[in-house]
């Protein structure tokens, strides 16, 4: 057939396209896609020139009469697309804020000109403005095994509203620039009943989903500009007229993305084998030994905890304030942090966005799961080793902020976006990206999935977590796991480890949570004491039989009793850590399933206060307020408020001067 050839042959000719070099020693995936890009930045126009050959491999067991590419920039291509509905406002008024991609030629191995062929779909909403995703029928299906060669001529005009990519004045930041391919997904995968192409629209809140690629990328721009990319640097050569070509190769990534920027500073440094390269404006010098160790302590955790990071290189790029709205942005082996000048150490926020950011090298990257399906999957699980990796490094009640007078852990932010929601209620975490109502998006995929991941490590242990995600890791790694893949391993482990506590795995945890809209609260609603009586024996009275009590102070007894509710529909287990008046300390285990539970005591010593969940293992129980209670009321806990409060307008004061 016109598209055969073997897969091996294509990971030779790939892996030798420049100077013979690669990234790393063996494939990292199956590599069912590679693009070779030769590409031109007019930084007046705002424009990159290109032409690229794309590689398509079909290893499904059906032939494939189509292709599916997302045009992403599109979506600035007026304020009646998909993005634009979603999220109102426009790219602007001027030519020059616009953003596109138009495709100038398109041709298959045999020279076909396919351009007359190409249309735009609308997969997820039908809006006939949307031109995000291109699908081009072919002259003859892709056979089972063959690989689809094409050829694409396009101009990418960048937007002037930088939302992930765009410019502002001579920055720049290329994301989401070239046509590129969707996923086609086999009959089983995530549950499908058959094959196709997975290529959904780009809308305001979905990120990105692709198959992890080889990419080598000549990029042609003006001598003066400083450069970085996902990918490794090649080469680098000047070519007279002021102009440079840098040549960048990247392996088993799933998107490429680069920025330029004539005032670039540059700060190198390593980790293990990883070689990093920072990108940083000028004047915010005291950020690189911040964000260099940031980085570093992010590597070490998940390497140990999660799996290796398998590339031999990193960059990271803190934009200037121009082009703040590229920050916080992630794209394998390059992502952007965010910072400003003069952010006071105590304020770990600068490293809190590199460490996140970072992360997504494992679960966008590595994983590589369907954001636009399942956002929790990556943000949610990222979120919460972001916690983890902050609180870890940074001081376990400080990891976001740490001054004398006021702390606050990455963990504990975490908890409160989620508990002060108003819009916890309305839906659970399973739908698409766009299809989260009332703007919940953000916190239902980010903070309710960290809160109850959280949760989970707290009824499971750190151990036990830590081997769920190891196994994740190892099995489903460069392989697109769907969120029923996590739980999957999720029970395996959990039964291999803890068959004694939970035999049948965890589905009833994820049933509330993951798959549920309910509240967690339990509290304490009562603590009693008793004085018990005891007696020698009786005496007679006129009026009858009367008990004579002991007078021995040592021989009194209390019946006391701790009275729990849980209040919400979550149901978990908690510990319950009661407090007596003779300093000792127990504490006692309930299945937290009941509506209610009593706790009784009975000993030479009476109940002074009792907590539940002395450890805050349950993360994502929404009231901790009445988690506790006192029968001998102490006016430190106010005093200790009213300080905290007016270190709180300190601290606020403090940062509306910075």
């Amino acid at each position: 057939m016109i598209y055969r050839i073997s897969l091996i042959v294509i990971v030779i000719i790939w892996s030798s396209c420049i100077n013979g070099q690669v990234v790393l020693d063996e494939p990292l995936s199956s590599r069912l896609t590679a693009y070779n890009i030769d590409a031109r930045l007019n930084a007046d126009a705002k424009t990159i020139h290109a032409s690229m050959e794309a590689m398509w491999v079909n290893d499904s067991p059906g032939e494939v009469p189509d292709v599916q590419m997302h045009l992403y920039l599109n979506a600035f291509r007026s304020n009646k697309s998909t993005f634009y509905l979603s999220s109102g406002g426009g790219p602007g008024l001027r030519e020059i804020d616009y953003g596109y991609v138009d495709i100038l030629s398109l041709s298959d191995s045999r020279g076909e000109d396919l351009i007359g062929r190409m249309e735009y779909i609308q997969p997820d909403d039908g809006n006939e403005h949307d031109m995000t995703v291109l699908r081009v029928p072919l002259s003859e299906p892709v056979q089972p095994g063959d690989t689809l060669w094409l050829n694409i001529e396009f101009v990418s005009k960048l937007p002037s509203t930088i939302r992930r990519t765009g410019f502002t004045g001579n920055f720049f930041f290329v994301a989401q620039w070239f046509p590129k391919f969707g996923v086609y997904e086999n009959r089983g995968m995530g549950g499908l009943e058959t094959d196709g192409w997975n290529c959904h629209q780009f809308h305001n809140n979905s990120e990105f989903y692709a198959n992890h690629s080889v990419y080598n990328v000549n990029v042609t721009l003006p001598a003066e500009y400083v450069a970085g990319s996902g990918g490794m640097l090649i080469d680098e050569q000047e070519m007279g007229d002021s102009l440079k070509v840098i040549s960048w190769r990247a392996e088993d990534i799933v998107d490429f993305a680069w920025t330029a920027w004539p005032d670039y500073q540059v700060a190198d440094d390593t980790w293990e084998h990883v070689a990093i390269r920072f990108l940083y404006p000028p004047g915010r010098e005291d950020q690189v030994e911040r964000q260099m160790q940031a980085v570093k302590n992010a590597l070490e955790y998940l390497d140990e905890r999660v799996g290796p990071y398998p590339w031999p290189h990193l960059t990271f790029v803190d934009p200037p304030a121009i082009g703040g709205g590229a920050g916080g942005m992630e794209y394998t082996t390059i992502f952007t942090s965010s910072s400003m000048t003069g952010i006071p150490e105590w304020i770990h926020m600068p490293e809190m966005v590199t460490v996140h950011e970072f992360g997504h090298a494992y679960f966008m990257g590595i994983l590589a799961s369907n954001e636009f399906e399942e956002p929790w999957v990556d943000e949610g699980i990222n979120t919460y080793w972001e916690t983890r990796i902050m609180d870890h490094y940074w001081g376990p009640d400080k990891g976001l902020v740490n001054h004398p007078l006021f702390w606050l852990s990455d963990k504990m932010m975490q908890r409160l976006r989620y508990v002060k929601s108003p819009m916890r209620f309305v839906t659970d975490n399973t739908p698409s990206s766009w299809e989260y109502p009332h703007g919940s998006y953000g916190m239902m995929s980010y903070a309710k999935a960290a809160v109850w991941l959280n949760t989970l490590e707290g009824i499971i242990g750190t151990p036990v977590m830590d081997e769920v995600f190891r196994e994740y890791y190892r099995r489903w790694g460069f392989s697109h796991p769907t969120g029923r893949d996590f739980v999957d391993v999720t029970n395996e482990v959990v039964k291999r480890l803890l068959a004694n506590s939970f035999p049948d795995g965890m589905d009833w945890f994820f049933d509330q949570t993951l798959y549920g809209t309910g509240d967690c609260d339990y509290r304490i609603a009562g603590i009693t004491n008793h004085k018990g009586r005891s007696f020698r024996g009786v005496m007679q009275s006129d009026s009858g039989m009367v008990v004579q009590e002991v007078k021995d102070k040592a021989d009194t007894l209390y019946y006391s009793t701790v009275r729990l509710e849980r209040m919400g529909e979550v149901m978990v287990p908690l510990e319950i850590m009661v407090w007596f008046d003779d300093g000792t300390t127990v504490t006692r285990e309930w299945d937290g399933k009941s509506r209610y539970s009593d706790l009784e005591f009975h000993g030479a010593a009476k109940i002074t206060s009792a907590r539940i969940d002395p450890e805050m293992k349950i993360l994502m129980d929404t009231d901790i307020s009445n988690n506790s209670m006192t029968t001998e009321p102490d006016h430190v806990p106010v005093r200790r408020s009213v300080r905290k409060m007016a270190a709180l307008i300190h601290l606020f004061t403090q940062l509306l001067t910075i």
